[in-house]
């Protein structure tokens, strides 16, 4: 069965930063209808436990869900962008896992970053959407883990930083995924 992305790109026109994972998992996953759905993802835990020092800010804990109007005006007020490599997909084992999509439409990259001018930088979360990223773009050298590697779009310098996943199948604590995320944010937010 091919999935559409079930959710409209987030686009705040004073991005600096477009966030790229693959795809979302599917919805009998979610603990919310947005981005980074699931209950067990951390990346709302990273951006709470950054720029408020406190993993849980963004966490409705009782409800086992994300508070998504304060997640919003954050991304906005700060100018981060989301959506992800991926507009349809196929799951080959009906996981979340990236090692079990096939990507059967990929996202229009070009048209995105086109809608962000002030654009500088893009995070990918996870390894298929920075192979993704890098062979739209023809990024010849993967950065390692926590850095980037610059590119050219439209005339612009940018930057691709390849960030551990969120997952927590991903096998690292938050707090050292989050401080990979840290130099990110001090250069360009």
């Amino acid at each position: 069965m091919i999935e559409t992305h079930p959710f409209e790109p987030w686009l705040p026109s004073n991005a600096k930063l477009l966030m790229l994972g693959t795809f979302p998992p599917a919805s009998k996953r979610w603990c919310f209808e947005w981005y980074y759905p699931n209950f067990q993802n951390d990346m709302w835990r990273i951006f709470g436990y950054l720029f408020f020092s406190d993993k849980m800010h963004f966490v409705d804990a009782e409800n086992k869900t994300f508070r998504l109007e304060m997640i919003k005006t954050f991304l906005a007020e700060k100018g981060i962008a989301i959506f992800d490599t991926a507009l349809q997909i196929r799951r080959t084992k009906n996981t979340a896992s990236d090692k079990d999509l096939e990507i059967v439409q990929p996202s229009d990259l070009d048209a995105m970053l086109k809608s962000l001018p002030d654009c500088k930088g893009v995070l990918t979360a996870g390894q298929l959407a920075t192979d993704i990223f890098m062979r739209h773009y023809s990024i010849k050298e993967m950065p390692k883990m926590g850095q980037s590697a610059e590119f050219v779009f439209d005339g612009r310098p940018m930057k691709l930083y390849r960030m551990p996943s969120s997952s927590r199948a991903y096998p690292m604590q938050l707090e050292k995924k989050a401080e990979f995320y840290r130099v990110m944010f001090d250069e360009l937010i």
